[in-house]
């Protein structure tokens, strides 16, 4: 009984580990296919750019609406459903002509499916399942989502190089969605209690929730109250830095910038995939430490690196693999989406149960800087003639953001949080 009681939750971390793997990769397709959609269509760099960024909207905008109606239909459905519309929105592009089919393809439908299986998707989990280790899964399941979307890209790039080109990556990608489908449906569960034991770490059996009735109502409400606090918007604000810089300009960006100075397109994405591998690290890492040190510092820390990090991209850029690059690399990969655990354990701290849907629309901060950045960043390389101007504004913003995290003051701590934090240091 004891080990049924710890294998269960790692096994439901795992499950939503492979989802957000794969989702994310699927959602990250485009990122390695701008230069064949250009040589085939002729769209500008903004044109691709601004369906990306109608991507990384709805897939932060989804979060919390995806968060309220996984406390009303279930976790299982609402991932079924979102991996069914990934595939959808993958396999109907190759029969696109037109740039605005590209919106709707990629831009919608895959946005609204990767954004139902996002980092909202991680606070449920994490909540639901876990009272010892939160920061670990989370940091884990993050990693997922962030690794998975540039391990991806160089599988990409290289079928996009195949006989059927660009089209053979999306029909790949359509396919494997499908398949998760099944996977998902018949292995997870929805709460501890239906397989009849406590969330990891606690002792009782904690009855599952009845379902809401207003999904929508409940996003929205949780919204309206996170909004009174201050803590909500200083992380809101800085969590739309931290996807403006990564999301928005290093997934999107990097390729078509290293392919700028004759780096080829395969090449430059192997780096963003060995950024995925050093994330993973990274990530973990950085729930590991949200469980011990203090989350404020720990954001102040990831953002002021990630900015000086930024700041001297611009002069790495080179047409073969250096050194310099490789160091930029994996410093980047280990700082990536570190940000998420300490975010995650403030949104617990303040918004207590609420985490999982407050969270949620911080993350829409997220995707809505991302989406920002991935049409400015394009915009500049128009208008410019180089990604320059973007990586140095994207370097400044992050020295603002380290600033906003010492700024987030501590929640007042009562007993009943002492008495909650007690089990997870046994």
């Amino acid at each position: 009984m004891i080990r049924q009681k710890q294998l269960w939750p790692w096994m439901i971390a795992a499950i939503g580990f492979v989802a957000l793997v794969a989702a994310a990769g699927f959602r990250a397709t485009p990122g390695a296919l701008v230069e064949p959609l250009q040589n085939e269509f002729g769209w500008s760099t903004g044109t691709i750019g601004f369906a990306m960024s109608v991507n990384l909207a709805l897939y932060g905008v989804t979060a919390p609406f995806a968060s309220a109606l996984m406390e009303r239909y279930g976790v299982r459905k609402v991932t079924a459903v979102a991996m069914t519309l990934i595939a959808l929105g993958s396999g109907l592009a190759i029969f696109m002509t037109a740039s605005w089919q590209l919106v709707m393809l990629w831009g919608v439908l895959v946005g609204l499916g990767a954004g139902s299986i996002s980092l909202g998707f991680v606070a449920t989990i994490g909540t639901r399942w876990f009272v010892k280790r939160q920061g670990l899964v989370t940091g884990l399941l993050t990693a997922g989502g962030a690794t998975g979307s540039l391990i991806f890209l160089p599988v990409v790039a290289k079928l996009s190089e195949s006989d059927g080109g660009w089209r053979t990556a999306a029909i790949v990608t359509s396919l494997v969605a499908f398949a998760t489908v099944p996977f998902v449906l018949l292995f997870f569960r929805e709460h501890p209690a239906d397989v009849g034991i406590p969330p990891y770490g606690a002792d009782e059996v904690v009855p599952a929730p009845e379902p809401t009735r207003n999904a929508g109502r409940l996003a929205v409400d949780a919204l309206k109250s996170a909004s009174h606090s201050k803590a909500f918007w200083v992380l809101a604000a800085a969590f739309a830095i931290c996807g403006a810089t990564s999301n928005g300009l290093i997934n999107t960006h990097f390729i078509p910038a290293a392919h700028d100075h004759g780096m080829p397109s395969v090449t430059a994405a192997g780096l963003l995939a060995l950024i995925g591998v050093f994330d993973l690290v990274g990530t973990v890492v950085s729930g590991w430490l949200s469980d011990r040190y203090d989350p404020r510092k720990l954001l102040a820390v990831y953002y002021g690196l990630r900015g000086l990090s930024l700041l001297v991209l611009p002069q790495l850029f080179d047409d073969k693999v250096t050194g310099f690059m490789l160091i930029f690399v994996i410093f980047f990969g280990l700082d990536f989406i570190a940000t998420v655990p300490p975010t995650v354990a403030l949104c617990r701290e303040h918004f207590g149960m609420s985490a999982p849907i407050v969270f949620g629309w911080v993350f829409a901060a997220h995707q809505l800087g991302a989406a920002f950045a991935a049409t400015m960043a394009g915009v500049t390389r128009d208008g410019f003639g180089t990604y320059a101007p973007a990586w140095y504004a994207a370097g400044a913003l992050c020295m603002g953001a380290a600033a906003l995290s010492l700024w987030t003051r501590r929640r007042p701590e009562t007993v009943e949080d002492t008495l909650i934090k007690e089990p997870a240091r046994a």
